[in-house]
């Protein structure tokens, strides 16, 4: 952490807003970057200046937002063509694919606001909610809210860390384990779910021969 500390320091906020930026946006496609860690040593990295605080918020804030944007832009211009596909059938059939549009029509926006808080989800979430063609106004307000919060929180937790920067980074390293294992148990509920689902229609289309 202190090498990355130092040439965070090293560098002309010109360059130091689009870097910490970039890390933010790549959480979206790439979930095992430690954009957490990064923008809490951006926010420290402002309070000792020349770097502005509400500027390190506005880059990694409107790079994730825009990242995640674009995931879903792209779920939502190809996803549906690969899930009509042999692979993407397999993985989400056609009757699942139907549900999952019903969930996003009817729980979209707190659904979408609650994942940019948990790992891995945050990347997922916006996938599939241009897969199941959710409107852009139901996205971006929550997904943008989110964030704001998130990285907000952040960017002030390094700027007020002072002499208490390890602290404050193992103390978010913990609160991202436990998200991360809250993470964990709502996707294997969600794979149980969705094993159980497809026993069951396997067994229907058995009774049915």
């Amino acid at each position: 952490m202190e090498r990355t500390l130092d040439a965070l320091s090293g560098l002309p906020p010109a360059l130091l807003y689009p870097l910490l930026g970039a890390g933010a946006a790549l959480e979206n496609i790439l979930p095992v970057v430690p954009a957490d860690t990064f923008v809490v040593l951006g926010g420290f990295v402002s309070a000792l200046g020349p770097a502005e605080p509400a500027i390190v918020f506005l880059a990694v804030w409107l790079f994730n937002v825009a990242g995640a944007v674009g995931v879903y832009l792209l779920g939502r211009r190809y996803g549906r063509a690969f899930f009509r596909t042999g692979a993407g059938q397999r993985l989400v059939p056609p009757d699942k694919l139907a549900r999952m549009e019903s969930f996003y029509a009817r729980w979209g926006v707190p659904a979408i606001f609650a994942a940019r808080f948990l790992p891995g989800f945050r990347a997922l979430v916006p996938v599939f909610a241009g897969v199941s063609a959710l409107g852009s106004g139901r996205v971006i307000p929550p997904l943008a809210a989110a964030s704001a919060i998130w990285y907000g929180v952040l960017v002030r937790l390094g700027y007020l860390a002072g002499d208490n920067l390890d602290a404050v980074v193992e103390a978010l390293s913990r609160t991202n384990r436990s998200l991360l294992a809250l993470s964990a148990l709502l996707a294997l509920l969600l794979a149980a779910l969705w094993w159980r689902q497809r026993r069951r229609g396997a067994r229907t289309g058995e009774d049915r021969r």
